[in-house]
């Protein structure tokens, strides 16, 4: 599925007028950390993973950003929120939730979650870099924006993050 055109210029156009300044860098479609590794040109900043969950119920849906090379224990994850037991979330939800397809997840996407249905989650050491990147809602270019950029842009679009070291 491809990302709407409109909706892309969307977040560029919040980052313009934020004034914040990003750095892009397009290339073939990654769907993996590995894939991304090899096929993204250099870019600065903490490369992350992104994982959209949900609680045992449905209730709960959380996206997850912690630096590309942590494994992620959704049960102690679980246990530090607290919520019941988390799964990862489904292609149909992820999609309804965040308006984006598997591949292309990324802290930006919550630029599509006006109603605020979704937890974000942020790594301490994704939180303290200086630059972070991200899909910019789609998985052909990667982004690099500043920290002090990242905090505006969630502040503009209301998502304020719970930072913790994501276990």
């Amino acid at each position: 599925m491809e990302v709407n055109a409109a909706v892309e210029e969307g977040l560029f156009n919040v980052f313009a007028l934020l004034g914040c300044a990003y750095e892009v860098v397009e290339h073939e479609a990654v769907f993996t950390i590995e894939e991304a590794l090899r096929m993204v040109p250099h870019v600065e900043g903490i490369k992350t993973k992104n994982v959209f969950v949900r609680d045992a119920k449905g209730h709960r849906h959380l996206l997850v950003v912690v630096p590309f090379d942590k494994r992620i224990d959704l049960a102690e994850l679980a246990r530090v929120l607290p919520s019941t037991k988390l799964s990862m979330g489904s292609v149909e939800r992820l999609q309804k939730h965040l308006g984006v397809t598997p591949g292309a997840v990324s802290i930006f996407a919550v630029i599509n979650d006006p109603e605020l249905k979704v937890e974000l989650i942020i790594d301490e050491a994704v939180w303290r870099a200086s630059n972070v990147q991200g899909h910019p809602l789609r998985n052909t270019a990667t982004l690099s924006i500043s920290h002090a950029a990242l905090d505006a842009f969630l502040n503009h679009v209301s998502h304020a993050p719970r930072v913790l070291a994501v276990p």
